[in-house]
């Protein structure tokens, strides 16, 4: 059997172990600068109209039956949505979503929640309506 190693001289580093090590002190740098700036951004003061800008995602969010997260963006009327029982309802749309235990928003309410608010409500809903305006 034949030695395959390459002789190397004392203290001499193979040039893919010192690239290597280039590509991983830029890719630590880059991923401490977008850190960085992501945190700059996020506690940056609010904008020159003096409200900070929304983050991006669906308006109103809930935890199915399903146990998935379904999330709604500008919605008006009534709307089937089936969750609660101990999972989150998040709405933060500019109006009052009040919910329904039967589907088509009949019966009496279970449950109003404000703009900007975040509970679970019991024991479960069906259905949800939210204004037509606003």
């Amino acid at each position: 059997m034949r030695d395959t190693r390459i002789p190397l001289r004392t203290g001499a580093a193979p040039a893919l172990l010192l690239a290597a090590a280039a590509v991983a002190a830029a890719t630590a740098t880059a991923t401490a600068a977008a850190t960085a700036a992501a945190t700059a951004a996020a506690t940056a003061a609010p904008a020159a109209g003096g409200t900070a800008p929304a983050a991006a995602g669906p308006d109103f969010q809930y935890v199915g039956q399903d146990d998935r997260v379904h999330g709604l963006t500008a919605p008006k009327g009534c709307v089937a949505a089936e969750g609660g029982g101990s999972r989150a309802v998040t709405n933060h749309t500019r109006g009052t979503a009040t919910f329904y235990r039967e589907p088509g928003c009949a019966g009496a309410p279970v449950e109003r929640l404000g703009p900007g608010t975040v509970t679970q409500v019991r024991p479960y809903f069906a259905s949800v309506r939210f204004p037509v305006t606003g």
